[in-house]
């Protein structure tokens, strides 16, 4: 089974993944073979000190093997200095043997399932944050990025079951925003792009704080967790 849930922002929202698998776990038989995904903002890698190993052991505690993308609150630095390994199809870091980072762009084949990712965000409060310490400016996608992920999307005919970013293409956020703050535009507009040229089964994101369906094939994730599909 594939789990997802949103941000878990290290160990201040990390407590709904931990309540929900006690009582799924009381239902269903889980193994590692099966899968939490997480949409962004999961700060596993975010002091590399006692933060991040204490979000290690918790999320290794969990049943499932956990995957994640990442968010705008993540240090990607410490990221970029775990190892990079093909699985499943695409290419993650690989934070711990049941712990992996689903890189920007890349497609998934997990449990029967073909799953484009998109990690990526802005910051609306980096102002209040410190360059290479609260904040890296590479939470936004660069253009080999965007390149490669639209060139996997190509490889597979732009078909796929699931697409599961952090932030959301830019008519789904005007949708659910009254206010939408400059600075994460071109990212949007980006996944706009994709969800025009894919054909897909449903998209799930996370980033805006908010359990909210638009449309059918649109769901953002906050508080909930569900399973996929």
């Amino acid at each position: 089974m594939i789990y997802l849930a949103g941000d878990i922002h290290g160990n201040h929202d990390i407590q709904k993944v931990i309540d929900f698998f006690e009582l799924e776990s009381l239902m269903h038989v889980l193994t590692k073979q099966d899968y939490l995904i997480i949409l962004g903002d999961v700060a596993v890698c975010w002091d590399d000190d006692v933060h991040d190993e204490w979000v290690k052991k918790t999320l290794q505690m969990l049943p499932v093997t956990v995957l994640w993308l990442d968010g705008n609150h993540e240090n990607f630095d410490v990221l970029s200095a775990y190892p990079v390994r093909s699985w499943n199809g695409g290419k993650v870091h690989q934070i711990a043997p049941d712990i992996l980072h689903l890189m920007r762009g890349q497609c998934f084949e997990i449990d029967g399932r073909k799953i484009w990712t998109f990690g990526g965000g802005y910051s609306i409060d980096k102002m209040y944050r410190t360059e290479g310490i609260s904040w890296w400016p590479q939470e936004m996608p660069n253009e080999e990025e965007y390149e490669r992920g639209m060139e996997i999307l190509k490889q597979e005919n732009f078909q796929v079951d699931y697409i599961l970013t952090h932030t959301a293409p830019r008519e789904v956020v005007e949708s659910i925003c009254n206010d939408i703050v400059s600075g994460e535009e071109e990212l949007q507009y980006y996944l706009q792009r994709i969800s025009q040229k894919a054909d897909f089964k449903k998209w799930y994101f996370g980033h805006w704080h908010m359990d909210v369906s638009v449309g059918d094939k649109y769901q953002g994730l906050m508080e909930d967790v569900i399973c996929l599909g």
